[in-house]
């Protein structure tokens, strides 16, 4: 009996942890075969992708994907690939199409893409992209996207979801944020330089679950110029909990 409880135990066990997703993260590197002194273009991409539960981990790691695609493209549309070896060489391809159409003008293209799990429980997992492109010009563009998933489902979370009270919830924020940035309650969201549309205070396009609590992040050209960098607020879970929908 004592031998068949403890079997019993690890098959238990063995059936717990099969229904916990696992990440693993994998590296793609491409480089431009055209000959180049310095500054050779190049992308590099490390990525979380999810496994163990196979219709969870199958919808979490075709949303990243199709985020990675927004992120890695040039022209007017994303890439038409199907996994992240096309969508490196798509990149790298764009750019010897253009070398070769304009052989006299150089080209600096480079590509840096990281993601990590930045949070998870039992209600959310949270999957942190930083991104920076160079495709020409005068700056590349880097940012972060926070992508928020039912970890139970593997299905996306939208920004409306995570709110009991959307309005209420970005009225206390607008409050916290004027605070943090020096702006009179009295005066309009962009008194001090700042660039909100319409002169109206916004919740970011990108909402962060951290260990701290909940990050507000606004991407440089969201709410300031590209010289005044992101804008970011950190809200205690002790002040956002009634709030939050998911948490």
């Amino acid at each position: 009996m004592k031998h068949f409880i403890i079997y019993t135990l690890l098959l238990f066990s063995a059936a717990q942890c099969s229904n916990e997703l696992v990440f693993e993260e994998e590296s793609f590197q491409k480089k431009t075969t055209m000959p180049c002194k310095e500054n050779c273009p190049s992308i590099s991409v490390k990525i979380p992708v999810a496994n163990a539960v196979p219709v969870v981990a199958d919808s979490i790691n075709k949303k990243v994907f199709s985020v990675m695609k927004e992120i890695i493209y040039f022209g007017e549309k994303p890439y038409t690939a199907t996994d992240y070896n096309g969508l490196l060489a798509s990149f790298i391809d764009s750019y010897e199409k253009l070398q070769k159409e304009f052989p006299n003008d150089k080209f600096g293209w480079e590509a840096d893409i990281e993601g990590n799990v930045k949070y998870q429980s039992d209600a959310v997992l949270n999957i942190e992209i930083k991104h920076y492109t160079y495709t020409g010009g005068a700056h590349g563009y880097q940012g972060l996207r926070s992508l928020l998933f039912d970890p139970n489902t593997g299905k996306s979370i939208s920004n409306d979801e995570l709110f009991n009270d959307k309005a209420a919830f970005k009225a206390f924020a607008e409050k916290k944020f004027r605070a943090k940035y020096k702006i009179p309650s009295n005066k309009s969201i962009n008194a001090t330089g700042l660039m909100f549309e319409k002169e109206k205070f916004q919740l970011p396009q990108n909402i962060f679950y951290t260990d701290k609590g909940l990050l507000l992040y606004y991407n440089s050209y969201e709410a300031a110029s590209y010289a005044d960098g992101p804008k970011e607020l950190l809200l205690p879970y002790t002040e956002v909990n009634d709030y939050l929908a998911v948490k």
